[in-house]
């Protein structure tokens, strides 16, 4: 039924469950993943006039984040090869998490994104949060949102 399929993870525990979740979800459904990391876009200091020499520069940044994305997209990896399931990853640089999903979505031609609710706790769970609505309110292709159970 499905194709393709986006999963964006965040990197925390509960975003790599759903995550985890959804590569079980394409695995029974004989479909292709695209996993997916969002890191916040580069930001110069704007509190003074020059780049203070222990700030890292925008090469130096960009590199960091795309080892961190691949480290939050390994276990997606190792679980799609067990699962017999194609993986292939990026990662994107935007402030605009949702969005930048939704477009990237629309680009590789997914068919759907499967995403959880809440990746995070606190204020970070409350922003999670509106990126899956951000997701929702921008995507023309189906969004599924894995809810993960309480713990008793």
């Amino acid at each position: 039924m499905f194709n393709k399929i986006m999963i964006p993870t965040d990197g925390s525990d509960p975003s790599t469950a759903a995550a985890l979740e959804g590569i079980a979800f394409a695995a029974d459904n004989k479909s292709e993943v695209i996993g997916v990391y969002v890191a916040p876009e580069y930001q110069y200091p704007v509190y003074v006039e020059i780049i203070p020499p222990t700030y890292p520069i925008e090469e130096e940044y960009d590199a960091l984040m795309r080892k961190v994305g691949m480290e939050y997209l390994q276990p997606m990896k190792e679980a799609a090869e067990k699962a017999g399931v194609k993986f292939s990853s990026m990662i994107l640089f935007s402030n605009t998490a949702g969005s930048a999903i939704a477009d990237a979505a629309t680009e590789q031609a997914c068919d759907l994104i499967f995403m959880g609710s809440h990746g995070r706790s606190g204020l970070g769970q409350l922003l999670l949060g509106s990126v899956t609505t951000k997701v929702l309110n921008l995507c023309q292709i189906p969004v599924l949102v894995h809810h993960m159970k309480k713990k008793k």
